[in-house]
């Protein structure tokens, strides 16, 4: 059962805030830690690993290794994946006509079925208690509705479980914040942000698929797939927002929120 809900960071200044308003995102993220203490894995979908044009990835590989952390920072780990789960969404995305592969690498099962985790999934795990998951990547080459369609069919997938999950989005936003940032500073990276948290704290995210193209794309944003992604993912049941934080600390947006499933 999809049990909750974590809009999650990957940014480094998480891990050590420098100002008041991190510290805050960063106190959202440990309340999502402890608020899905009890689950039994967690969904994790990240835009900062393996990327493809036109097709949605499940990582079948029995072992997720850290191996390249944000700008030096070393995070070391190794997770498991829960195969049966992963192979489950798999062949369920499959069925539905949803344009997804699935992932190994070296060996099919056992020691050396290894994958490379990056700072897009080692951040949000900082944060989370260590579980087995299942790793999906998006793709921005995939039609909107393909993959509100996608989280969908993952929502249902998840419901048929009879163990407790909890999906994570690891997203940053708007990278266009800093005139001395690898991007310079963009009008659109401010508006975007603005309104991605319009949108979390008024329960208004069925809007999302509404969001011109044009304006996703000047505002330098790595959120927007993996948000419709969980859009279609919340349709399963009614989620309640518990909480939500913003911090722009540097030279791109991050956001985390906290959904509950209402009893």
């Amino acid at each position: 059962m999809l049990v909750g809900i974590g809009l999650m960071p990957h940014g480094n200044p998480v891990l050590e805030p420098p100002d008041g308003e991190t510290k805050k995102l960063a106190e959202v993220l440990r309340d999502i830690g402890r608020a899905f203490a009890d689950v039994d894995s967690y969904v994790l979908v990240s835009p900062h690993n393996v990327r493809m044009s036109d097709h949605l990835g499940i990582v079948m590989a029995e072992h997720l290794v850290s191996w390249i952390g944000f700008e030096g920072k070393e995070l070391p780990g190794e997770w498991e994946t829960w195969r049966e789960l992963a192979e489950k969404i798999y062949r369920n995305e499959k069925d539905a006509g949803m344009p997804v592969v699935d992932l190994n690498f070296a060996s099919l099962r056992g020691e050396y079925s290894r994958w490379p985790l990056s700072w897009g999934e080692l951040i949000p795990l900082q944060f989370l208690e260590k579980k087995p998951l299942v790793l999906i990547t998006p793709s921005r080459g995939v039609e909107r509705a393909d993959l509100i369609e996608f989280g969908e069919v993952l929502g249902r997938t998840l419901e048929e479980e009879g163990e407790k999950v909890a999906l994570i989005i690891s997203a940053d936003h708007g990278h266009g914040h800093d005139e001395n940032g690898p991007y310079r500073k963009v009008k659109e990276s401010e508006d975007y942000d603005r309104l991605i948290m319009e949108l979390i704290n008024e329960n208004r995210l069925e809007e999302l698929p509404e969001l011109p193209e044009e304006f996703v794309k000047k505002a330098l944003v790595d959120s927007y797939w993996q948000m419709l992604m969980m859009l279609g993912a919340m349709r399963v049941g009614e989620f309640e927002l518990k909480e939500s934080a913003y911090a722009c600390p540097t030279y791109f947006g991050m956001a985390g929120a906290l959904w509950v499933r209402k009893s």
